[in-house]
């Protein structure tokens, strides 16, 4: 089972939840995590840190996963990518 953690604001109302955008690649009836967040108590940059880290953390279980299963590759091609990517000279 992959993880995948997508954060998508949104707005609790009448027994209703109304996301601020529409996510894209989720399937329907996939399972989520309701929180919510009392905005007075919160530093939003706090907030911004922690959805961050929570993507990180999803993102390696899924790279873990990804091991497991034997989909890798050479470490090269990996370096010769980031060197491409960000403009990197070797």
């Amino acid at each position: 089972m992959q993880l995948m953690i997508r954060t998508i604001e949104g707005i609790y109302q009448d027994g209703q939840i109304q996301l601020t955008e529409l996510p894209q690649d989720i399937s329907d009836r996939s399972q989520v995590l309701v929180t919510f967040l009392d905005l007075s108590k919160i530093d939003p940059s706090k907030l911004r840190q922690l959805i961050d880290q929570l993507e990180t953390i999803a993102a390696i279980g899924q790279g873990f996963e990804e091991l497991n299963a034997g989909q890798t590759r050479p470490i090269g091609d990996f370096v010769q990518e980031m060197q491409q990517k960000y403009g990197i000279s070797s």
